[in-house]
């Protein structure tokens, strides 16, 4: 703690910047900017839960290219690549795993029910973004399965103009870059459309000399919407492919593994006006990976081929009334999957499809919101069904409550549950060394958070305790008592106990000085430390559970020299629990240099500008410096 104390006293002292995903420029007044902490949106200064949200202006300043380089600044979240630029990125909150954490694209639900690593993989440029929600903590009632421990909602913009953008960028490690996107408003609605392609060498190299850490991708995004009077019609459709060199990824014994995944999405969205709120969606999610242990060489060992297709409908009614707002709704959602070793054994097999399984989970939600005077509250739940597992009706309730103290101070409190169903790679994954239960139980999870908010002009300031009880959680384990070839079995733990801490803090110089042309835009500092009791016994080996982020500190700085040139400085300090000797705690600076142009942004990007080594996953090393030239250009439109 000596050690965490100086680091962070001396960045004060030095004005080095710092960027908690906390960090945010957000409207002066923030009681406008509305979030969904709840069924019932609610202002981001009410809420009862911490929602860490990232404006577009936050997005364009921080020196990032993925959502997932984004959100290693948000203090709560716990980001762990394996590859660089979003190829391979575990991303979990509050200590949980990587299967814990809910991803929504506006709203929907597009999880993956095969394995939470690739649940990251978005349709979406970041150019396409308009602001990224954050829930940390139990999110059951609010977005239904597989928020087990918070939930990240990525809100895609909508076309305020026609016109056209194209941006190109290129550096180190063979890296190049490039996206468009273009845009037609008419007087009810629009159409966007976007696409992005980006490739790598990679920044390492197999034990032959060959490339094992290159990748390439492609994006594409349409997002349309219309006004009908009493109801709004909204649609979008994505798809995401990438080829990606796996490197030592999932074993150490082998250098040159390598990974295909496709993701595709559609939705279609109605949201009514008036007393009633009747907002009906409806959601289609595809998923195709490839796994090659060995790469382009089938022969000497067999490609792991997996498809999984997700169907849902969401029906919502929020009704107004003299007593609050209540929601009320249903959501059905049914997975599958085709695989060559993840479910049963297939009566008609596809091909190499050979084994499948699938499920259908069926969700109710009622809660309501109340504010009498200073006291802003809502109480809720959501019954969950499963029928991948025998558990039966589930019931899952919350309660959270908002005090204004005085006008910049307000405490909070809240209690809620969650739970989460197993994905087919926890239940079926008995390859490889592996011992898969079928059998396993879903996660649960109650979770009890308080806090106090504080909000003034140029000022925001946070602190909160939580206290997280889970139960039936499942891990990869392994007894060493039965020998190194053991396998690694997944299991339900009994109880896994998280007690944490968070604290964060900006500063928006111009507003607290009063000097609108200030240089120095603003500051943010945050600090977050878990501790978890259970413990394994010495025999037993733990891959997930008992991995977590024991301190983290996180800083951001932003500069504004003129009406053109600005820089953005990002910092972070993290300090694991792990049983690995090459997880040490490591620190990593990023920074990125912009200057506007009439139509033209041109930037240089540097992460890990140090050129720090460091480890997020066992052996595998990260990338040391990385540079990236790049320039955007908006075309004239009306």
């Amino acid at each position: 703690m000596k050690r965490l104390a100086t680091i962070a006293f001396i960045f004060l002292l030095a004005g080095l910047p710092a960027g908690t995903a906390a960090a945010q420029s957000l409207p002066e007044n923030i009681d406008s900017v509305t979030v969904r902490a709840t069924r019932i949106p609610v202002a981001l200064s009410s809420s009862a839960r911490i929602v860490t949200l990232l404006d577009s202006l936050t997005i364009a300043s921080m020196p990032a290219v993925t959502v997932n380089d984004l959100l290693k600044y948000t203090l709560g979240v716990d980001v762990r690549q394996r590859g660089a630029m979003g190829m391979q990125t575990d991303i979990s909150i509050r200590g949980g795993t990587y299967n814990q954490v809910a991803v929504l694209l506006d709203g929907i639900n597009i999880t993956d029910p095969q394995t939470g690593h690739n649940s990251f993989d978005f349709p979406v440029n970041i150019s396409d973004i308009e602001r990224i929600e954050v829930l940390e903590g139990p999110a059951a009632r609010v977005y239904g399965t597989s928020s087990l421990l918070g939930a990240v909602n990525i809100v895609t913009r909508k076309a305020e103009g026609t016109g056209v953008t194209a941006s190109l960028e290129g550096g180190s490690f063979g890296t190049l870059a490039a996206a468009a996107s273009g845009a037609v408003r008419y007087r009810n609605g629009f159409n966007s459309i976007s696409a992005g392609y980006q490739r790598s060498d990679g920044y390492s190299r197999n034990a032959a000399g060959g490339l094992n850490s290159d990748f390439s991708a492609v994006k594409a995004f349409w997002h349309g919407a219309h006004d009908f009077g009493p109801r709004d019609i909204s649609w979008q459709a994505g798809i995401s492919n990438k080829d990606f060199g796996s490197s030592t990824f999932y074993s150490a014994a082998y250098d040159d593994q390598f990974e295909h995944t496709l993701k595709s999405f559609a939705a279609i969205k109605s949201e009514g006006k008036g007393a009633l709120h009747f907002t009906p969606a409806l959601y289609w999610n595809h998923g195709e990976d490839r796994f090659e242990l060995f790469r382009n060489a089938p022969g000497k060992y067999p490609f792991n081929y997996h498809k999984t297709d997700v169907a849902g409908a969401n029906l919502n009614f929020r009704l107004e009334t003299l007593l609050g707002q209540t929601a009320f709704g249903a959501e059905a959602r049914h997975e599958r999957i085709v695989s060559t070793n993840l479910g049963e054994k297939l009566e008609h097999p596809w091909g190499a499809y050979v084994c499948g399984l699938s499920r259908t989970a069926f969700n109710l939600f009622l809660e309501h919101h109340i504010t009498l005077g200073r006291l802003s509250a809502s109480a809720g739940l959501t019954t969950v069904y499963n029928t991948g597992n025998q558990e039966g009706i589930g019931l899952f309730p919350g309660v959270d409550a908002n005090i204004r103290i005085s006008d910049g101070v307000r405490i909070y409190a809240s209690y809620n549950t969650s739970y989460r169903m197993p994905t087919f790679t926890e239940l079926y994954y008995s390859v490889g060394g592996h011992l898969a239960d079928p059998n396993l139980k879903a996660e649960k999870l109650r979770a009890l958070e308080g806090g106090v908010k504080v909000l003034g002009r140029g000022l925001r300031a946070h602190a909160s305790v939580y206290y997280n009880r889970g139960y039936d959680l499942i891990d990869w384990i392994k007894d060493t008592s039965a020998g190194e070839d053991a396998p690694w079995m997944s299991v339900n733990h009994t109880r896994l106990n998280t007690f944490g801490q968070e604290l964060s803090l900006r500063l928006t110089l111009p507003d607290l000085i009063d000097r609108p042309d200030f240089f120095f835009e603003s500051l943010s500092l945050g600090y977050t430390h878990q501790s978890q009791d259970k413990q394994l016994e010495a025999r037993l080996r733990s891959i997930y559970s008992l991995e977590y982020i024991r301190h983290k500190l996180v800083a951001q700085a932003d500069f504004r020299f003129g009406d053109n040139l600005a820089l953005g400085l990002s910092w972070r300090y993290v300090d694991r629990n792990t049983g690995s000797a090459l997880l040490t705690p490591y620190s990593l600076l990023d920074a990125k240099l912009s200057y506007d142009f009439p139509r033209m942004n041109l930037y240089l990007r540097a992460n890990n500008l140090l050129n720090r080594s460091w480890y997020d996953f066992g052996d595998i090393p990260q990338p040391g410096l990385w540079l990236m030239l790049g320039v955007t250009y908006q075309f004239p439109g009306r």
